[in-house]
């Protein structure tokens, strides 16, 4: 049970019910000798995730279980997820709620929604936002099928550093249909190679989807893609699978997106073994009659009361089968939900402060593993919460060796890229204390010298 304190004025109302003038003279019958002089010998107020982590830490010593401290993120990010969002989404009038067919009896998950999309197009820097779809794959793949609608032209040219499953995802849902994709491979800094990129759209291009913070955790230029991209009359796809960025970096559509998808698990979302997850879709108000999903609007009934309804319902469900913009995509209602009220609990200010403790953090794990003899990192691009390290030896070696640390280093990037086998992708989130980062840093030193001097 939560504990809640009372007020001064409901403890000074309670005192005088009982006729006592003080707190202090309900204990009156405690001889003086034992109580207490001064202030009690316990720490200072601390932050929720800290008295969490403190308890965890607490209950870890009853069996001995050991947690192993992770540095993974490739599309799936591991941060704190505050208490009020489980109280909130256990209510049963949400937990049970499905699609808001009718808006007499579903009007607090319409509103909730519409808050969702509300603040995602405040973080997103575009007009709309639909209510919210399966997750950041499918949302990208569904940005490029409808630029392809709006644009009415085959080639799609898009980013190798966008998330490879993204791109299987892309290809997968592409290929019964006259699309093309070509990618653009990335330079030496990390972003995306301008010149090929130019190389490679046209007039015949739909689309130029470029992920960003991409898949190395590097920023992209989202202006500089813009101004070429439309130079050829196609459309900007900004993607990202790290929507924690969001708050930090200037908004993609401010830098020019025409749309912006990409997945919002890092919102309250647990990592939940990968998913189900949140995929944010956005776009102009120029092309809403092309997007995928629904649309839920704020209106008024016939007394003149605010009241929430489905605008637009673009779906098969809603319309003639072969006007529908999609059939695969849906609401993720209750996730959508998670990530409202962890926006609202948050704030402006705090999701700032998240962002920047990722950001800062990060930056702090990059110089201390880089000082490791023979560790560089890979890319010179600034990044946001995760970073490509080039070690001398094997990624994998390496993170066997962690193993028996309980440490689960990153993800070594030969998996997806061939080319790149000595590089291991590191995520660094708030949750990550600088004790971890020294365990890695640690684990990485011991390595090498154990390796003598190579990983």
């Amino acid at each position: 049970m939560k504990y809640i304190p009372n007020s001064p004025e409901q403890i000074r109302e309670m005192l005088a019910d009982i006729g006592v003038p003080s707190v202090g003279e309900l204990f009156r019958t405690i001889p003086e000798a034992v109580k207490v002089r001064g202030n009690l010998p316990i720490a200072p107020g601390q932050s929720e995730l800290e008295i969490e982590r403190h308890f965890y830490e607490l209950g870890r010593q009853n069996d001995g279980v050991l947690e192993f401290k992770t540095f993974l993120g490739a599309g799936a990010y591991n941060h704190y997820v505050p208490a009020a969002i489980d109280a909130v989404i256990s209510r049963s009038e949400f937990y049970t709620a499905y699609t808001p067919y009718q808006p007499e009896v579903s009007q607090g998950t319409l509103q909730a929604i519409f808050e969702y999309q509300t603040m995602v197009s405040q973080l997103t820097g575009m007009e709309v936002t639909n209510a919210s779809m399966y997750d950041g794959a499918t949302a990208v793949t569904e940005a490029v099928l409808m630029a392809n609608r709006v644009r009415n032209v085959p080639k799609v040219v898009v980013a190798g550093s966008l998330h490879p499953f993204y791109r299987d995802v892309m290809r997968t849902y592409t290929a019964n249909f006259e699309i093309q994709i070509e990618e653009v491979p990335w330079d030496a800094t990390g972003r995306v190679d301008m010149a090929a990129l130019a190389s490679k759209v046209d007039a015949a291009t739909a689309a130029v989807v470029i992920q960003s913070p991409n898949f190395f955790g590097v920023i992209e230029d989202l202006a500089a893609a813009a101004a070429l991209a439309h130079g050829k009359k196609a459309l900007l796809i900004a993607a990202f699978t790290e929507a924690m960025s969001l708050p930090l970096l200037k908004s993609p559509g401010a830098c020019g997106a025409d749309i912006v998808a990409g997945e919002g698990q890092s919102f309250g979302i647990p990592l939940s073994f990968g998913g189900p997850y949140l995929g944010i879709f956005s776009t102009s108000m120029q092309h809403v009659r092309r997007m995928p999903g629904r649309v839920v609007g704020m209106t008024e009934d016939t007394r003149g009361q605010r009241g929430f309804v489905l605008t637009l319902s673009t779906r098969e469900q809603h319309i003639r089968r072969e006007k529908a913009t999609s059939n695969i995509c849906t609401n993720q209602g209750l996730c959508a939900l998670m990530a409202s009220v962890y926006l609202a609990c948050a704030g402006k200010t705090g999701l700032q402060e998240a962002a920047l403790q990722n950001s800062a953090k990060a930056r702090a794990a990059a110089r201390a593993l880089t000082e490791v003899p023979g560790v560089t990192l890979r890319f010179s691009s600034p990044f946001f919460n995760e970073f490509v390290l080039r070690l001398p030896g094997d990624p994998h070696a390496f993170a066997r060796f962690c193993k028996e640390r309980k440490i689960v280093p990153g993800v070594p990037l030969k998996w997806f890229y061939p080319e790149l086998d000595h590089e291991l992708l590191v995520c660094v989130t708030e949750v990550n204390t600088a004790a971890e980062i020294e365990a890695l840093a640690g684990a990485l030193r011991d390595f090498a010298g154990a390796s003598g001097g190579r990983c």
